[in-house]
């Protein structure tokens, strides 16, 4: 049997998604061994795409294969039980053998957050990323629409990016501020390590007047990460959603339809 579940975490301590050796914690380590606590037997799990540490998930979908049999609330209570409170499973489904979290999915959305005022957050410490100095959103949005379709990314990947090849589509990107808000959200057929936080990187210096509105496109057709901008912070980003073929049914989590600034 092949069970699919989307899951929640604050990566704030966790040294990202993937196992590493004893003694660091990743969340596929403590969710392994929840889950295999409720099937009574080793479960590995494969994730929709792997996070760095510190970055956020608030709907990772992972999938696991196993030979205990358990309605889907068994499995989300059940390990909910065993998990420690920075992760959280939000729904279980069986899926096909054919599914796949990583190699089904069609795009993947993330979300990076801007905390954009003078002092620096304490409610929000470590879940997003403090920028003190004034921002302009609507001219980081105009900035990012050169990165829209789809391109060559060398120039907003880490040299150490083990891709085959850099070419990705994003199919679109936007900029919105809340209050003190400022919120980019990128969806596309896949990313890059540290595509995401570089392209906000560049939006930053966009939006706080260091660097011109043209500097993004600049940056993408330079296809070199040494011309590129800053690496921003992980505290703000989170890997948002995963959008798979409807023949797999998967459960969809309520959203309003104009309300792209929710955290979660």
């Amino acid at each position: 049997m092949r069970i699919a579940l989307g899951v929640e975490y604050d990566g704030s301590r966790f040294h990202g998604w993937q196992t590493q050796q004893p003694g660091v914690r990743t969340v596929q380590a403590v969710l392994e061994q929840a889950l295999s606590k409720v099937a009574d037997e080793t479960v590995t799990a494969t994730c929709a795409g792997r996070t760095d540490t510190g970055v956020h998930a608030s709907e990772q979908v992972i999938h696991f294969d196993t030979e205990a049999r358990r309605p889907p609330h068994g499995w989300v209570m059940g390990a909910n039980v065993h998990l420690p409170d920075d992760v959280s499973v939000l729904w279980a489904a069986e899926v096909p053998e054919a599914f796949h979290a990583r190699f089904s999915a069609v795009a993947r959305t993330y979300r990076y957050w801007i905390l954009n005022r003078l002092s620096r957050a304490a409610l929000f410490h470590r879940r997003v990323t403090w920028i003190h100095r004034p921002l302009d959103a609507d001219r980081m949005h105009r900035a990012g629409q050169a990165l829209v379709g789809t391109h060559d990314f060398t120039s907003y990947r880490t040299v150490h990016c083990q891709a085959k090849h850099p070419v990705r589509t994003i199919h679109h990107l936007r900029v919105e501020r809340q209050d003190d808000l400022v919120c980019l959200e990128v969806r596309a057929d896949g990313f890059l390590h540290h595509m995401v936080r570089n392209i906000a990187g560049v939006l930053i210096a966009i939006g706080s007047g260091e660097a011109a509105e043209d500097w993004a496109a600049e940056v993408l057709a330079h296809r070199d990460r040494t011309l590129g901008g800053v690496t921003a912070p992980p505290h703000g980003l989170y890997f948002h959603h995963v959008d798979y073929p409807a023949e797999f049914e998967l459960p969809r989590p309520r959203r309003t339809p104009r309300d792209p600034l929710r955290f979660l």
